[in-house]
């Protein structure tokens, strides 16, 4: 039921909503004309926003700030940087602000725990943590700032290698930086991984794998391959075929795994060329075109086929690393079929140390079949010998030639003896000792 009112009781309710709206409009005006003065650079328009606004912490900042940046009022600039934690306690920015102004005037005490209130406000913002890690590196607690590059890194992809850099640059431990800094995680190990390669911090780059391949994350397959990279320009061809064999089941490499009877991988071909680690890795040479051709092949559903069609050839640009244990005995065997072929000469299948250059084995050259022949030969290696080059090479070098060659069913296993001298001359292939040895 409506109950009537009468003229006097609509007047008194009008003026009440008449002062709430004056008020508002006053109050509104204040803050506007607060605003205005705050978002100037003069000290006065910011003194009298503070006047207007007393409960601004972003106002109080502001004015502490200004007396901060000109130095002309240390106690202005600490008291109203205090006023504004005071308003808002859980700005990490206002925090750090005081931190730095204690830090000018020579409070210690009061630094620290400004900088303690910031990481409180903020424990796992990225760019609180940075500032962090660098007001206590220029403090000189080495121990807090690695702390909080953690943080950094565990947080923001972005600052991920500044970090590591600045980490390492104060504390070159490979194994505090892994405890302390770099968090459990694919990302972070590889960044860490790719600076220490850049230091040659071989030992320090080997533990941090081994800490990466026990995490069974999958990454991107390059990284595999630069690192395979690396650890053969470093002549630790045992740490990189570990590291192959580490990594293999998370990446879905099983299959390119050498055996104990084939230490050549993808030998027939049957699978893609991945071009890197210890599988055939190739580069473009200028009148060679390979090409994996499933219309010809010994067994399985394809070999690889090299089409030579010009002068200043040395190689097929096709190779792959292999790494053996010495001195060794081995059994090698390939197929090869040709066509057409002109020219002096022609291609062959070299064996050599991958380090040193020496060849260990030369076949005839393979332009001389028009179905699927064997090369066959046992190739001694050396005991200083760690890692083998299998790739195919112009015989004579430079020499102009055409032709097409099909290859496949490349085998390389340890024969029963193995005991042979390491002084053994290089082997030879079976079916022309005399080419061979011109060759080497």
């Amino acid at each position: 039921m409506a109950i009537p009112l009468s003229t006097r009781q609509r007047w008194q309710f009008a003026a009440v909503i008449a002062f709430l709206g004056c008020v508002y409009l006053l109050l509104s005006g204040k803050e506007f004309v607060a605003s205005v003065f705050a978002n100037s650079a003069n000290p006065t328009s910011l003194q009298r926003a503070v006047h207007l606004s007393p409960g601004n912490a972003d106002y109080r900042h502001r004015l502490g700030r200004y007396f901060e940046f000109v130095g002309s009022d240390p106690r202005a600039a600490i008291d109203n940087l205090r006023a504004a934690v005071e308003l808002n306690p859980h700005d990490a920015r206002y925090w750090f602000d005081l931190a730095a102004e204690y830090q000018v005037n020579g409070d210690v005490s009061g630094q620290r725990a400004a900088l303690d209130r910031a990481l409180e406000a903020e424990p796992t913002a990225p760019d609180v943590a940075w500032e962090a890690a660098n007001f206590f590196l220029i403090d000189g607690d080495t121990d807090r700032a690695l702390r909080e590059f953690r943080v950094v890194i565990a947080n923001d992809v972005s600052l991920v290698d500044s970090a590591l850099r600045t980490a390492w640059r104060v504390r070159p431990d490979p194994d505090v930086l892994l405890r302390d800094v770099v968090p459990a995680r694919a990302d972070s190990l590889i960044s860490f991984l790719s600076l220490l390669a850049s230091k040659k911090e071989t030992d320090g780059v080997i533990k941090t794998w081994d800490r990466l391949s026990q995490l069974h994350e999958k990454f991107q397959n390059r990284y595999l391959y630069d690192y395979v990279h690396y650890l053969i320009e470093m002549h630790r061809p045992d740490a990189a075929m570990t590291a192959w064999e580490q990594a293999a089941d998370t990446l879905g490499l099983s299959a390119y795994l050498p055996t104990e009877d084939n230490l050549v991988v993808n030998g027939d071909f049957s699978l893609d060329i991945l071009n890197g680690g210890f599988d055939w890795t190739y580069v473009t040479r200028t009148g060679v075109r390979p090409l994996l051709d499933p219309s010809d092949f010994r067994q399985g559903h394809r070999s690889l086929s090299l089409t030579f069609e010009g002068p200043g050839i040395n190689d097929a640009g096709i190779q792959q690393l292999i790494p053996v244990h010495g001195p060794t005995t081995y059994d090698f065997s390939a197929y090869y079929k040709s066509a057409d072929f002109e020219g002096a000469g022609g291609p062959q299948i070299v064996l050599r140390d991958a380090y040193t250059g020496t060849p260990l084995f030369a076949s005839d050259t393979l332009n001389d079949a028009d179905f699927w022949k064997e090369v066959h030969a046992k190739v001694t290696v050396p005991g200083s010998t760690t890692l083998l080059s299998l790739a195919i090479e112009r015989f004579p070098a430079g020499s102009p030639i055409r032709g097409k060659l099909w290859l496949g069913d490349f085998e390389l296993s340890p024969t029963d003896s193995s005991s042979d001298s390491e002084n053994s001359s290089p082997s030879q292939s079976t079916d022309s000792p005399k080419h061979a040895k011109e060759k080497q």
